[in-house]
């Protein structure tokens, strides 16, 4: 076994240097774009500020107080990247042989670094790429999990192969099978329990799982790849050592590629098909953080496969009104893998619309164009309530050659690829991501040096002369803010009330049949093996997604449908996925301020000041807020599903149970049964459920939105009159002109 640092070590090879030393900064300066130049300046200006700040002395103590928290505000600035902005998330699906490691590669223009299969192979690893913006080495960050979660896993693990009745469950006895023989070798998955852990590899594996994190750095992408490669992939051929069971999840950073991903992560999810609660609730999480969303399918399937299809019905509800996602691109590859002769024959295309033309290319951009128009097609032709959850998400189409793309002398331009499309399309998100956060930046600095300036000897007599006007108004705008949120929260709080007790109505009457009609006993399933699949969805308390995705069933959420429906048009006017409306939170949120036009007290340079303050400390605040009303309506969203999973829990136990003669028809009495007893009180208690919820979400608002305010408020106590600060108007003019 290799060698790896523990937690928080890091242990480089030695031909390893850091690129971060400070005499480079003018070169690293040069090659910024406009926004990152005009934040490395601001960011000069305003450490320029905080010396002259920290220097002066001779003030009285209210005045003290008043630069340390200046001090503590220009501090908070410089954590803008790690603090400030959560980076965008493109979630990447597809199966194992479809091109996912390629794609990657070819959009980071490092052939070699994953090998094919290596996402995708391992089926409950979820793996990120990203930038590496410490160093230049390729480095894996390799979460693990802990000694005593692994045992409880193997125990499952047995627990599933010991099952040698008739309804057992094949697939999840090839899975667990597949886990035991990958970490321990073969024939491990024959042994009893006991007999594994008198094993030498045993104790080896309890050794290596005592550091909850691996860490692998190399400065060259040949050995990174050799290493990493046993956490990532899987040979059927040559069992033992791979460790990806062990593994919760796999960040792997790339150097000398910010334009690309310096605030973007690459995010693996691959299929479920696993016995295991924490993998699961691991994948779905981390699926409400995508923003956008890719598809992955060779292009010969990408049409017949149910694979992508299956992904989009299943994920819509947790990557639109329960989740953030803003795009969904479906990517077809392998587009250069084509027998012309054949391809002509089938798509009936004549050597006249040839002509003159590379026959190959022709053949190649004609399917590329034809898979995109079906593509469309199909989306179009998508089941009702698929097609709605979907129309707040944009789609795209691409379809992509990797191979192509690096090979010298290839039938296609680099172009046709659509390559460099994708690496445009990870170009814009980055360069706005950019723009946002300079946009934040310069404000959050002019608000500081607003504040230092209010206390300058040029508004000394002014402020002492306004200060307790300004106070008092000030306060008095908050007091009214709130009162205006909580009316807003209270309209949106009684539409949802609304919406929900007519889905709670829609439940009780339609449940049983829907359950029935839809998952518990559908008219397209062959009973002969269905129950194994209901046993599978009962022992995981309501869920089962085979590893393939070819079946996907959830009784919760089709449970939970006819709420969902019935909150579906208000919810997503308060919790747009794009954009605002005139009923969003965000937008509510927007419009608050205690900031006021029509101020009683007199306009003066001091005024501007602190309105400008107070301003950009709103601004900042919002962001922030904005960014918990996201992570808190997925929560909000999910509660009904979630309620319904808990109240069912005691009907999926006993149904589980059975075995012998009849099973099916004996789990599915039992389902039915539970559901038409717990029908009346469970959708109630959902309900319940959802509104404590957003009215939490309300509190948690008012409070952040008083108290932060509050202390933005402090420092006008402060001012005593008989010292001040510094005169940084000239600072104020810098930052403008660089801004510009």
């Amino acid at each position: 076994m290799a060698s790896y640092s523990p937690k928080r070590m890091r242990f480089h090879d030695e031909s390893s240097v850091s690129h971060n030393s400070a005499s480079s900064i003018t070169c690293a300066e040069s090659s910024l774009t406009t926004d990152m130049a005009i934040m490395v300046q601001t960011k000069k200006i305003m450490d320029g500020v905080n010396t002259k700040i920290q220097t002066i002395k001779n003030i009285d103590q209210p005045m003290t107080t008043l630069k340390s928290y200046i001090v503590e505000v220009i501090s908070k600035m410089d954590q803008i990247d790690k603090d400030n902005r959560r980076k965008a998330t493109i979630g990447i699906f597809g199966q194992s042989g479809h091109g996912k490691s390629s794609l990657i590669n070819a959009i980071l223009g490092e052939e070699d670094l994953l090998p094919p299969g290596s996402l995708g192979a391992c089926t409950a690893v979820v793996t990120q790429v990203e930038a590496n913006l410490d160093d230049s080495n390729y480095t894996a960050e390799i979460e693990l999990y802990s000694k005593e979660e692994w045992d409880k896993m193997l125990q499952v693990l047995f627990r599933v192969l010991s099952d040698d009745s008739e309804d057992r469950d094949d697939e999840m006895f090839e899975s667990a099978k597949e886990k035991i023989t990958a970490v321990y070798g073969e024939d491990a998955d024959k042994k009893k329990i006991e007999e594994l852990k008198k094993d030498k590899k045993f104790a080896e594996i309890s050794n290596f799982l005592s550091d909850s994190e691996k860490i692998i750095s190399k400065r060259e992408r040949s050995d990174f790849a050799n290493e990493v490669a046993c956490f990532i992939q899987y040979s059927v051929a040559s069992p033992g050592g791979w460790y990806w069971p062990l593994v919760k999840s796999v960040k792997i950073k790339i150097p000398n590629c910010d334009e690309l991903l310096k605030h973007i992560v690459l995010l693996d999810l691959p299929g479920i098909g696993d016995c295991n609660k924490t993998r699961e609730d691991l994948w779905k999480s981390k699926l409400r953080e995508c923003s956008s969303v890719w598809i992955v399918s060779d292009i010969n399937r990408a049409i017949t496969d149910k694979d992508p299809w299956g992904i989009l019905k299943h994920c819509i509800q947790d990557l639109g009104p329960g989740g953030e996602c803003k795009n969904i691109s479906f990517i077809c590859t392998k587009t250069d893998d084509i027998n012309p002769g054949a391809y002509m024959r089938g798509s009936r295309l004549t050597k006249d619309e040839i002509g003159n033309k590379d026959q190959t290319a022709v053949c190649i951009l004609h399917r590329n164009k034809t898979t995109k128009e079906s593509i469309k097609k199909k989306i179009e032709s998508l089941n009702p309530g698929t097609k709605k959850l979907m129309e707040k998400i944009s789609t795209e189409v691409f379809t992509v050659s990797s191979k192509a793309f690096f090979k010298q002398n290839s039938n296609l331009e680099p172009t046709e690829t659509e390559i460099p499309k994708l690496q445009e399309v990870l170009k814009s998100i980055n360069r706005r991501i950019n723009q946002e956060m300079a946009r934040g930046y310069v404000s959050d600095a002019k608000g500081v040096l607003s504040l230092i300036q209010i206390f300058s000897p040029n508004t000394n007599e002014e402020m002492v002369e306004t200060k307790a006007k300004v106070h008092d108004k000030l306060a008095n705008n908050l007091k009214n803010a709130l009162t205006e949120l909580d009316r807003q929260f209270e309209k949106m709080y009684e539409d949802l009330d609304m919406c929900l007790s007519e889905g709670v109505q829609n439940s009780v009457r339609l449940c049983v049949a829907t359950a029935q009609k839809e998952l518990i006993a559908p008219d397209n399933i062959d009973n002969r093996g269905f129950h194994k699949t209901l046993k599978a969805l009962c022992k995981n308390k309501g869920h089962y997604w085979s590893k393939n995705w070819c079946m996907i069933l959830d009784l919760n959420e089709c449970l939970a449908t006819h709420m969902q429906e019935s909150i579906y048009e208000e919810f997503n006017q308060i919790f747009p996925v794009n954009g605002k409306t005139e009923k969003s939170l965000q937008k509510h949120l927007d419009n608050v301020s205690i900031i006021q036009s029509d101020n009683t007290y007199c306009r003066s340079s001091m005024l501007y000041h602190i309105q400008n303050f107070i301003k950009t400390r709103e601004n900042k605040l919002k962001v922030l807020l904005g960014r918990k009303v996201i992570n808190r309506k997925k929560d909000i969203y999910s509660s009904i599903a979630t309620t319904i999973q808990e109240k069912m829990g005691t009907g999926y136990e006993r149904a589980a149970k059975i075995k012998g003669k009849d099973t099916l028809k004996k789990m599915q009495n039992i389902l039915s049964g539970t559901i038409k007893s717990l029908k009346d009180d469970m959708f109630n208690d959902a309900k319940t459920e959802f509104l404590e919820k957003f009215n939490k979400l309300k509190l948690e608002i008012k409070n952040d939105f008083e108290s932060e305010m509050k202390r933005s408020m402090e420092p006008f106590h402060l001012h005593t009159g008989k010292t001040t600060l510094l005169d940084v108007s000239r600072e104020i003019e810098e930052i403008e002109r660089v801004a510009k």
